[in-house]
């Protein structure tokens, strides 16, 4: 009875000292959109910041998936709506969808905020870095940082002795090798990222405002300057030679080698080599230009990370913590060698993982080198009426082909549908 008593004494003696511990431990919430394989390679960058800076800072992060981007960017927007900004993640993984809600939510704790805080920036990548200012504002940090790229079958392109295309022209010179082959050449709708990518080639903003990067954008800003009508005179012009399918590019069917080119991001790189398997050999060049005098480039694409401050100054510090960790240059190594996005910190190009899969795949290098190459005048575009804007650009463009319309004719009709869309926005929004 009295090795009983003494045990049980023992134990009441811990009991206080445990909770200690766990109040010592500051729990965040992390939601985030990356499933399947992305997912897996998401859970184990969390475990490893739990079992290593975590532990030794008492930070515990819990990951929420919380499906696609566009969903986690709605659930956002009901709590803001519902006045329920308690029940908003520390950290938050979001996309381009979510930039002016965010900003505007009266509870961003914003990078330009997390800075003053002691939060380091320093080693990524700029032009990653700008994708996510809004007014001048940083919002967030890039994560999964991508770019979009021109995948095509390096296996049927040499058996045609042909070399890979750089513009529309070279494309479209492609159509005779092909004529008698069941596959389409190049198969792609514009639609506003890609459509702002060409007018940045040409010099050209997509919309006002910094492509809507420093205020509303009220109105387009590639009419009057002739970059529209010349990427859809180009445009009509790959589509005339026979090359050009009026279509959305299927993955799928690039996979099963229905499809010899094809635009997408580059975080689809690892995902696709798998899926084609010992089918054909996958190559990876530059994003087409528009023509011989347009500039290289494609902006950064993909998601950042952004914070939230609901007045607790604790648990804001290990936001930043977590922030850190998840953009330092080991793990943005990681992320890339398992998915194919680009890492978004300078020094992960001499992480001893990431430079083995190069040795393997020299192609994944397009994506940084290209992103290195844009230049900071090609930004990335936002508006308020993001859906409507989207398809407007790929109804008209297919339209333009489908129905034999004149670019002239096309420019017009886009012009106005889209500027009465940023009207009609601005008038519901002052």
């Amino acid at each position: 009875m009295k090795k009983l008593t003494a045990v049980f004494l023992a134990l009441a003696m811990l009991l206080p000292l445990v909770g200690c511990a766990a109040d010592d431990v500051e729990t965040i919430t992390f939601w985030h959109c990356m499933s399947e394989h992305a997912g897996v390679m998401l859970d184990e960058q969390v475990k490893l910041f739990n079992d290593t800076v975590g532990k030794e800072k008492g930070i515990l992060v819990e990951a929420v998936y919380q499906g696609a981007y566009t969903d986690a960017t709605t659930k956002m927007n009901n709590m803001l709506a519902g006045n329920q900004q308690n029940l908003l993640p520390d950290v938050m993984q979001m996309d381009a969808t979510g930039k002016v809600n965010y900003l505007s939510s009266g509870a961003a704790y914003t990078v330009t905020q997390a800075q003053q805080d002691g939060l380091d920036v320093s080693s990524l990548l700029p032009a990653a870095l700008g994708n996510w200012q809004l007014n001048g504002v940083q919002l967030g940090v890039p994560f999964a940082t991508s770019t979009t790229v021109m995948y095509y079958n390096k296996t049927l392109l040499q058996e045609k002795g042909a070399a890979v295309p750089e513009t529309f022209a070279d494309i479209a010179a492609l159509a005779p090798l092909f004529k008698d082959d069941p596959v389409s050449v190049y198969a792609d709708l514009p639609n506003s990222p890609s459509l702002c990518n060409w007018m940045g080639q040409l010099g050209s903003l997509l919309v006002d405002h910094e492509n809507g990067n420093s205020g509303s954008a009220a109105a387009l800003a590639c009419v009057e300057n002739g970059a529209l009508l010349t990427f859809l005179t180009e445009w009509k012009n790959l589509y005339a030679s026979g090359a050009l399918e009026n279509a959305t590019g299927s993955l799928e069917r690039f996979a099963a080698g229905q499809i010899v080119f094809i635009c997408a991001s580059s975080s689809k790189a690892a995902g696709l080599r798998s899926t084609i398997g010992d089918s054909f050999e996958m190559g990876i060049a530059q994003f087409p230009r528009v023509n011989e005098e347009a500039m290289k480039g494609s902006t950064a694409s993909g998601s950042c990370l952004v914070m939230f401050d609901k007045g607790d100054d604790a648990k804001k510090a290990a936001a930043r913590t977590f922030v850190s960790f998840l953009t330092s240059a080991q793990v943005q190594a990681n992320v890339a060698v398992a998915t194919g996005y680009i890492p978004a910190n300078s020094a992960s190009a001499e992480d001893a993982a990431y430079q083995a899969l190069l040795q393997e795949f020299p192609d994944y290098s397009v994506s940084l080198t290209q992103l290195m190459e844009t230049p900071a005048s090609m930004r990335s575009v936002t508006v308020g009426p993001a859906k409507d804007f989207y398809y407007a650009i790929q109804n008209h463009v297919s339209d333009m082909l489908t129905y034999d319309l004149s670019p002239e004719e096309t420019l017009t009709m886009m012009a106005d549908e889209m500027n009465g869309l940023l009207y009609q926005y601005n008038l519901a929004n002052p």
